[in-house]
């Protein structure tokens, strides 16, 4: 009894700290399999001593409230639901009763209270016992109506999510790959608990409806699918559920389970509910649970493989994350042979090694996870180099995580910003050369410098086999690729990346230095500045660029990857604007778009500039009268405002 107790205690520290980290700082110690394995073990262990610790997870219930927002206590406690892997143990469940089975959401649980037809409280879930006022926040969420045609109290309960394609678009917006959310639910509870609601509205967090608490004098003849529909009719969205008996319910939940991949709101399983609400509710709760719905986790679908190699994958932070290679095994449908191991921590967990037999896992039938290492050798070498650039690495320990970093702040993976802007439209305009696939090339050696991206044509059977590509993804790259080497001196110019020259400026540089780009590089801050637009800071910023005998090697290197177009020869008179600064506002009618209006500008010897100042020649805006802030600015210094068609016939005059 001694020993089981100890194992108790160790399993309540162990999953209280990583449900933590989990809930309230958004770190995962363990997969959600490991999880659930340690959580099963020891709901095992209590039943078999009938000991239950007071602060055992399965005690507690939801993440405790940290935040400033106000607290709330719920008119009755939010249980859990108990849960099942087993479609047979469903089906004795459910009995000779009708049932819905719907998806069991991935997100934050909301009450919503709404009175005379109009929201007038959001509280999240909590603890269960006490939740968070977020009202302000949800009156931005992108689908909860804000009244509704229904007089009395109506009390609902739902999720908050954010689905998979906000959540991929949120992502791509951040620049820094560590600092970009690692899924949905954590980004949406964060979302939702904002102290500023203008966050959240940004967010478009959604909400499901998949309980009614509480509306008087409406019969629903005692069937939780027509409370379902009432609500529909109201204008909630309510989780899509399927009717199902104790006969039908193998066949939805295969149905259920072939949606999950391609389903855009997260789910992590699937709930159960007796359609009879008084059935289910005469059937009471446990200290935990309550007994009128079960909850369905995927059985995850477990093989057992062979550890090939830990692949190290820096990132542009310098973080170098294990990556776990093995023999390609079938998953859910599909094949995989990778997983992340997210860190050292995780890795010294599983005792790692070439050769180890594991097993393998889709977390929610869609990420790769390791699941268990059943020969555990643990011979991994962490490396004490970078794979990129051959640095020292360091092992750095944050709160009770390692892991691994590379410590060469010249390592071509941190770079990538660099080799973005480079492949950018505005510069050579390399189409299919994200920062994700860039930073896959750079971490796999393929890119070492510029003129690199010339030759992926030599890593063609590594890129092909490569997450995310295939044969035609090669083939629409590598002539993106060839068609890109024919560009124009102003866009090399600005993909160098030299501090502060954007294409404007690069176009200045081109235009009085007459397209010599030998002439360029070797000018001295007196001529530089000479040029319209070109002051000291930046005059300092290409001297020392080209100074640096390492750039001016790249600069060759890349330069004879190239084809230059000659730059036409602009007629005599044809810089009418020369001299001038232009500034464009509000939509235009005669040109595509502003861009082409401001390269006519250019090719005139004019310069087209973000803001009014009093070096500002005209504002082009086709509203000439409005009250825009330009035009005001415009205005108090003097600047003529003109449209469009006054600008077209100055060109005409010309």
């Amino acid at each position: 009894m001694d020993e089981k107790i100890l194992r108790m205690k160790e399993l309540v520290g162990i999953l209280s700290e990583a449900g933590k980290a989990y809930y309230q700082e958004s770190r995962e110690l363990m997969s959600n399999y490991e999880y659930d394995k340690l959580y099963d073990e020891l709901l095992s262990l209590e039943k078999e001593t009938g000991v239950v610790l007071s602060s055992s997870p399965t005690q507690n219930v939801g993440y405790q409230v940290l935040s400033e927002l106000p607290k709330e206590a719920h008119d009755s406690p939010m249980l859990s639901l108990d849960k099942t892997k087993d479609v047979a143990a469903l089906q004795d469940w459910i009995g000779d009763q009708a049932g819905l089975l719907s998806w069991k959401l991935d997100g934050l649980t909301i009450v919503l209270t709404y009175d005379h037809g109009t929201l007038q409280k959001a509280v999240t879930r909590g603890n269960g016992e006490i939740g968070e006022v977020i009202t302000n926040n949800a009156k931005v969420f992108s689908n909860i109506p804000l009244n509704i045609a229904y007089d009395g109290q109506l009390i609902l309960r739902g999720e908050a999510i954010i689905k998979y394609s906000d959540f991929n678009r949120i992502n791509d917006e951040i620049d820094d790959v560590d600092a970009k959310y690692k899924n949905p639910r954590n980004l949406c509870s964060g979302s939702v608990r904002q102290l500023n609601n203008q966050i959240t509205a940004q967010r478009n967090v959604n909400f499901e409806a998949f309980a009614l608490v509480k509306a008087d004098g409406v019969d629903f003849n005692n069937s939780r699918k027509e409370q379902f529909e009432w609500l529909h009719k109201l204008g909630f969205d309510v989780v899509e559920y399927k009717e199902v008996t104790k006969d039908s319910l193998p066949d939805a939940v295969a149905e259920f389970a072939e949606a999950v991949e391609g389903y855009d709101i997260p789910s992590d399983g699937l709930v159960l509910t007796y359609d009879d609400i008084a059935y289910g509710e005469s059937l009471g709760r446990t200290a935990k649970f309550p007994r009128n719905s079960i909850a369905f986790k995927w059985a995850d679908e477990i093989r057992e493989t062979k550890l090939i190699e830990i692949e190290w994958s820096p990132s542009r932070t310098g973080l170098i994350n294990p990556v776990a290679i093995f023999e390609p095994v079938e998953l859910e449908g599909t094949t995989v042979s990778r997983a992340s191991v997210h860190n050292i921590s995780i890795l010294e967990g599983l005792e790692l090694g070439e050769g180890d037999t594991i097993t393998v896992y889709k977390a929610n039938m869609i990420i790769p996870q390791i699941a268990e290492n059943l020969t555990r050798s643990n011979t991994v070498q962490i490396p004490k180099i970078c794979p990129v650039c051959g640095g020292k690495t360091e092992i750095r320990q944050v709160v009770d995580v390692k892991s691994l970093y590379c410590t060469n702040p010249d390592c071509q993976v941190k770079k990538i910003k660099s080799f973005s802007l480079l492949v950018s439209r505005d510069a050579l305009n390399i189409d299919g050369l994200s920062e994700a696939t860039l930073e896959k090339f750079i971490s796999s050696g393929f890119i070492h410098e510029y003129a690199d991206i010339f030759h992926l044509d030599q890593h063609q059977e590594a890129i092909v086999e490569m997450d995310g590509f295939g044969q035609k993804s090669y083939d629409n790259l590598i002539e993106a690729v060839k068609v890109s080497s024919h560009t124009t001196l102003p866009r090399v110019i600005y993909g160098l990346g030299i501090t502060g020259i954007g294409l404007a400026n690069a176009k200045m540089l081109c235009r009085a230095f007459k397209n010599n780009f030998d002439d360029m590089r070797h000018a001295d801050a007196e001529e530089l500045t000479a040029v319209d637009g070109i002051g000291g800071v930046l005059a300092d910023a290409w001297t020392a660029y080209f100074s640096d005998e390492k750039n001016n090697r790249i600069v060759d290197h890349l330069l004879e990857e190239l084809e230059i177009e000659a730059e036409p020869q602009q007629e005599e008179g044809s810089q009418i604007f020369d001299g001038m600064i232009f500034v464009i506002t509000g939509s235009v009618e005669h040109f595509a778009n502003r861009k082409e209006l401001q390269q006519e500008i250019e090719a005139r010897g004019g310069k087209a500039t973000g803001s009014v100042t009093s070096k500002t020649t005209y504002l082009i805006n086709n509203d000439t009268t409005s009250n825009s802030s330009k035009n005001k600015k415009a205005k108090e210094l003097g600047v003529p405002i003109i449209s469009e068609e006054d600008f077209i016939e100055m060109l005409n005059q010309q």
